[in-house]
This record gives C-alpha cells, sequence and structure tokens, in this order.
C-alpha cells in the first residue's frame, strides 16, 4: 500500500512532526510505502507532488488547520480516498488511523 499525508498543527511545531513521525513509524511497521509533507513553522518541507498523489492508495491528512495545495487531493477525496484526523489523534492512536486508511 502506497500512503502520502499531510500534517498541519496551528502553531507549526510539536504536534506537526509528532503526528508526521507517528504516520511514518506506522506505516513502515507494515511494510508500506509512504511520505509526508508537513506544514509546520518552517513552510512546507518534503513537498508532495501531483504524481505522488496520482499513485497513492490513500491520503491522510493530520490537520487542525487550513493547508496550502489542498486542491491536489480533490480527485482522491472524490473517490472517498482521504481520510481527515486531529493531528492529535494521529498521535495517540497511529495504528486505528492506518487501519482506517486500508478500509478506504
Amino acid at each position: 500500500m502506497k500512503i502520502v499525508g499531510v500534517t498541519a498543527c496551528p502553531t507549526g511545531v510539536a504536534h506537526t512532526y509528532m503526528a508526521q513521525e507517528a504516520l511514518e513509524k506506522e506505516c513502515e511497521k507494515r511494510g508500506y510505502e509512504v511520505k509526508v509533507e508537513t506544514q509546520g513553522s518552517m513552510g512546507i518541507e518534503n513537498e508532495i507532488d501531483q504524481s505522488e498523489v496520482d499513485e497513492a492508495d490513500v491520503v491522510i491528512l493530520a490537520i487542525a488547520i487550513g493547508i496550502d495545495g489542498e486542491e491536489r487531493f480533490e480527485e482522491k477525496e472524490n473517490n472517498g480516498k482521504v481520510l481527515t484526523v486531529d493531528p492529535g489523534n494521529m498521535i495517540k492512536y497511529p495504528s486505528d488511523i492506518v487501519d482506517k486508511a486500508e478500509k478506504l
């Protein structure tokens, strides 16, 4: 399975990067390919391009604020392949969230 994700929190510091780490670790445990873009205090890092979105099986948005480039995910959203969660829940319950994403 290939997953792309974006993490972003209001302050753009701790939760943004903790959610990224939680998602990456959970995907690695399962042997999934994953790329996580962060939109934090440092700006956009590890940016996901449209071809990566198109190739992904599912998109996980662990966001608590609006993000830049959200239009990249419109087609996946229309196909029911986008899961939006709170960054805090991504940190606390990464296995549950990836389980939900698998079912999309």
